[in-house]
């Protein structure tokens, strides 16, 4: 009794902290922000368009029923659950590989180009440069990760699962089969490991980052600004320049398409920039465009437990024996892994 007591009481202080942390990437405050700037945005179209505002049309725009009663939406709640309250405490190796990658990389640099001096700068600014630093690491990390799960055949297999929500609500973010997060946790400790790594040498000591709740301040503020939103039917485009810098909803929409000349495009996460440097920016039309979500084909078990977590790894292994088998001789062909990428 009392261990089941102990657990219960685990659960319910990770459940306060992912909804009422500062930093958490689904709190309350930013679930919000995203529902305030959602009812504003559609209100402001809908007087636009009508010079009137009605607010049940403001609400069926907001939670339509053909969302809410979908199967992918219903998957996504369960992947909610695994994901916060049985995936959290499995690994936690990612930090490991941080703090030592950092160590590594600042050693390395005292090597090649001596001593760093210290800094001059007041602390407030060497910690907004760190915290800078951090954070397009972050992106960098997002961007590579996202590249690499779409262009390696294996990698796709599990990153698929993300890929095949039908619907997109803000609970589509936890729709990610495990193994997949555990290599997305550690490519974001590489990128920022290298960031902090470069940030110590250049200030001449460690800097820690302006965080809230660990987390970045730089992220939480795009987390309540429009992140919630990038899994929504709430179509927000940034154009122009705008849409060169910035990752709008509408960009990741487009990311989730089934359109062939949506594949492999707007990977990154907050910012566009990587996707504008590498050729993976598909800047989004202003007016609605018409998609569809999901791959193709859709697998008939895409949204049960079996097709969630135990056939990625079937169909990953299979990809996987397949390379192994493939002749030397053999071109690899320069295509993606799935047409529905």
């Amino acid at each position: 009794m009392e261990r089941i007591t102990a657990g219960l009481v685990r659960i319910a202080h990770h459940a306060y902290a992912i909804l009422f942390s500062a930093g958490s990437s689904f709190s309350l405050t930013s679930l919000t922000c995203a529902f305030v700037i959602g009812v504003g945005f559609l209100s402001l179209r809908h007087w636009k368009r009508r010079g009137r505002f009605n607010p049940r049309l403001i609400a069926h725009a907001l939670f339509p029923r053909r969302i809410l009663r979908h199967s992918s939406t219903t998957a996504d709640f369960g992947y909610m659950l695994f994901n916060c309250f049985v995936y959290a405490g499995i690994f936690g190796m990612a930090g490991l590989s941080y703090q030592f990658l950092t160590n590594g990389t600042l050693q390395g640099l005292i090597q090649v180009f001596g001593p760093a001096a210290p800094s001059t700068l007041p602390v407030m600014a060497q910690r907004a440069g760190v915290t800078l630093v951090l954070f397009l690491a972050y992106e960098l990390g997002y961007w590579i990760d996202h590249y690499l799960k779409h262009r390696v055949p294996v990698l796709w297999e599990l990153h698929k699962v993300h890929h095949t929500a039908e619907t997109l609500t803000p609970l589509t973010t936890f729709r990610m089969h495990p193994l997949d997060t555990f290599i997305f946790g550690h490519i974001l400790a590489v990128t920022a490991a290298f960031g902090n790594g470069f940030a110590a040498y250049a200030f001449g000591d460690s800097t820690y980052q302006y965080a809230l709740s660990g987390t970045n301040i730089i992220l939480v503020v795009f987390i309540h600004v429009y992140v919630h939103l990038q899994h929504t039917q709430i179509w927000i485009a940034f154009r122009g320049a705008l849409g060169r810098i910035f990752l709008s909803p509408a960009h990741h929409q487009i990311h989730h398409s089934t359109n062939p000349i949506h594949f492999n495009k707007n990977l990154g996460s907050c910012l566009a920039v990587w996707d504008w440097l590498f050729g993976t920016l598909h800047i989004p039309e202003k007016n609605r465009e018409k998609l569809v979500f999901g791959i193709e084909p859709m697998q008939p078990d895409a949204h049960t437990i079996t097709g969630a977590f135990i056939a990625p790894f079937g169909r990953a292994f299979t990809v996987m024996f397949g390379w192994l088998r493939r002749p030397t001789t053999e071109a690899t062909p320069a295509s993606s892994p799935d047409p529905a990428l």
